[in-house]
């Protein structure tokens, strides 16, 4: 799998709002890795309609299950999430992913609007590519994010390709 690729011009970035998301997707992490069941330190993170899509087994929606307070993360059972990398692709969009050994890769869309998270894509054991979508006509669509396998290159895995 070719490395991340990441256009050098994006019109009308925003790199302090960038950044800004950026440190508030690792906050909601850090929260979430500690909140025994209560939820209530990510109010005014997310909204509380939050669109949310996933995909991969069913049995791996771990992250609803946390942000619902369905589980906790004191749960010596419960699925630890550990950003490997966290990387905004434009001044609404933050993409982390991470991955626990062989065992698990996931990889998290959160969308923004005005600071505060409206939408939640989670891919479990699904590579990833992010495209920019570009009007009909256009030869070369850009490829703003892609999974990185890392340990996992050699696992095969169901691809996916994200049109923004």
């Amino acid at each position: 799998m070719a490395p991340s690729i990441y256009i050098d011009s994006k019109p009308n970035m925003n790199l302090e709002i960038e950044n800004n998301n950026k440190s508030i997707v690792k906050s909601l992490y850090k929260a979430l890795s500690c909140t025994c069941g209560d939820t209530k330190k990510v109010t005014g993170i997310i909204v509380d309609d939050l669109e949310w899509w996933f995909h991969g087994p069913q049995n791996c929606h771990y992250m609803m299950k946390l942000l619902t307070g369905e589980v906790s993360n004191n749960n010596n059972n419960s699925f630890k999430f550990e950003p490997r990398s966290v990387d905004a692709i434009d001044d609404h969009r933050v993409i982390v992913e991470g991955w626990e050994g062989a065992k698990a890769y996931w990889v998290h869309v959160w969308t923004f609007k005005d600071g505060v998270i409206t939408q939640f894509r989670e891919y479990f054991n699904t590579w990833l590519t992010v495209t920019e979508l570009r009007p009909m006509g256009w030869v070369h669509s850009t490829t703003l994010w892609q999974s990185h396998p890392r340990d996992l290159a050699k696992r095969s895995l169901p691809g996916l390709m994200l049109a923004i």
